[in-house]
């Protein structure tokens, strides 16, 4: 199966977006969606002003009266169980957001120890430690011990953002001193010396009633939602010697055919293959290398080399355990990772991971549906406008009939590429061509099978017809700066 998944939401979402689901699932499925990813379903310290990411209490799903709210951003427990039931009706897979890094929104303040970091080295200490307060307490009072009475203190932290001392508020990055110790856990990025710490209140893996709390929880989460998959966030900044642990016991005592995908936001396909090596191949990343292809080919424009389009990608040297996207929530326009693949090129990023062979491709919902959103967080009013890749569901349609049977690659051409999908008993394979430049064409061998044979572009971008030699010979063209996919009529 050629299996797509989509990214059901965007940063600047606004509505229900359980409800929406439910309205447009049946379309999905249709056009070839076969897994869609919900944003984090939790009650977020922001209350509905928070994306999910916001963590306050993993066991509200939109139900308790918190935060000023009982619904999430998204909506409802009920309407999440809902739209997950009516993706299962159809046949379709459900990805849940989960984020372990931290939480946000602490019920009560503690009298802690802290030692303040140098931003650009958490290992370096700024001045002696010293005592202050902070939300360091979670006692959850909305939901009152429901689902779980574990209260999460200083003990269950490693460090904040936001403390008071001589009551005054200070902000910076402060190494809490607890029972797991005075420094910062070791089994995590070594990015600014220890990328361990990265917003709120960090959550500390090496307590073992915290490791015990998370197997109880994900235990409760996929018992009671159903999901068949998990994507994690900011996996760089959690204990890779709790993913470790914590995902084996969900694939042995929970669900051992869950699939799991993380954010390892790494530009350097080595530095995956490395993390991936020491967790055993036990998830699936997050293509970031061919994403800043795509990005670095899309500004360079007709100077970007596409042979090399593909080259140290995780698509290339570890494919089993990659994802291909183009873009998502943290890369779009405003957002701290932008990197906006411009639209001439998104066509053409979009045809490299729905036609290959070994891709699992994501789709990102602004470029199915459009989105524009106002961004005010800098103190002015931003609009920013994204529309929709017209060409999207006819390339969703190309995977689902034509992207089966062997590849061939044509990748000999600086400013044009193709390759051959030879198609199998139940499908034709089709030919796909891409220009970065000028109006363009390759010859490809089809086989003495296929002489004589008429072709069409099946994207449409091409009138013309194309017809092979007595050999199975033909030249196929593509416009400028376009792609086209020829069909056998």
């Amino acid at each position: 199966m050629n299996g797509v998944i989509m990214q059901f939401f965007h940063w600047y979402y606004e509505g229900n977006l359980w409800k929406e689901f439910l309205e447009k699932a049946d379309d999905l499925k249709e056009i070839g969606i076969t897994a869609v990813w919900f944003p984090p379903a939790t009650k977020g310290g922001l209350g509905k002003e928070g994306r999910g990411y916001d963590v306050y209490d993993l066991y509200d799903l939109g139900e308790f009266d918190q935060k000023g709210t009982v619904a999430t951003r998204y909506g409802t427990k009920e309407e999440y169980l809902t739209a997950i039931q009516k993706a299962h009706d159809i046949g379709m897979s459900v990805y849940a957001d989960i984020v372990l890094n931290h939480r946000i929104g602490g019920d009560e303040k503690e009298d802690i120890i802290v030692h303040e970091v140098n931003g650009e080295n958490r290992n370096k200490m700024v001045g002696d430690s010293f005592s202050a307060s902070a939300f360091t307490k979670f006692t959850f009072p909305g939901r009152n011990g429901k689902y779980s009475d574990f209260i999460w203190d200083f003990h269950c932290f490693s460090g904040i953002d936001t403390i008071v001392k001589d009551n005054n508020e200070k902000q910076g990055v402060f190494k809490i001193h607890n029972t797991s110790g005075q420094e910062w856990n070791d089994s995590v990025s070594h990015q600014f010396g220890n990328y361990d710490y990265l917003m709120g209140a960090d959550v500390e893996y090496r307590n073992p009633e915290v490791v015990t709390e998370m197997k109880r929880w994900i235990k409760w989460y996929v018992d009671t939602t159903k999901v068949d998959g998990l994507r994690l966030d900011a996996l760089k900044h959690i204990s890779y010697d709790f993913l470790k642990e914590w995902i084996i016991y969900i694939k042995t005592e929970l669900k051992p055919d869950i699939f799991i995908m993380g954010e390892l936001w790494k530009d350097e396909v080595v530095k995956i293959n490395d993390f991936s090596e020491f967790m055993e191949d036990l998830l699936c990343y997050f293509d970031v290398p061919l994403h800043y292809h795509f990005y670095n080919a899309s500004n360079e424009e007709e100077k970007y080399d596409l042979r090399n389009i593909l080259d140290g990608t995780l698509l290339s040297q570890n494919p089993r355990c990659s994802v291909s996207f183009v873009e998502n929530h943290d890369t779009q326009k405003l957002q701290a990772l932008e990197s906006v693949v411009k639209d001439w090129f998104k066509p053409i990023a979009y045809t490299l991971i729905l036609m290959n062979e070994n891709a699992y491709p994501c789709i990102f919902y602004p470029d199915l549906y459009g989105a524009e959103y106002t961004d005010l967080s800098e103190g002015k009013e931003i609009k920013v406008s994204m529309p929709k890749v017209h060409l999207l569901p006819l390339l969703l349609k190309a995977r689902q009939e034509f992207a089966h049977g062997e590849q061939i690659n044509y990748f000999d051409d600086p400013n044009c590429i193709a390759w051959m999908r030879k198609g199998d008993e139940k499908h034709k394979g089709c030919i796909i061509i891409i220009s970065n430049n000028g109006e363009r064409a390759k010859e490809i061998n089809l086989g003495k099978e296929n002489a004589n044979s008429e072709y069409f572009d099946f994207l449409q971008q091409r009138k013309d017809k194309i017809k092979s030699d007595e050999n199975g010979r033909a030249v196929f063209k593509v416009n400028a700066r376009s792609v086209s996919i020829w069909i056998q009529k």
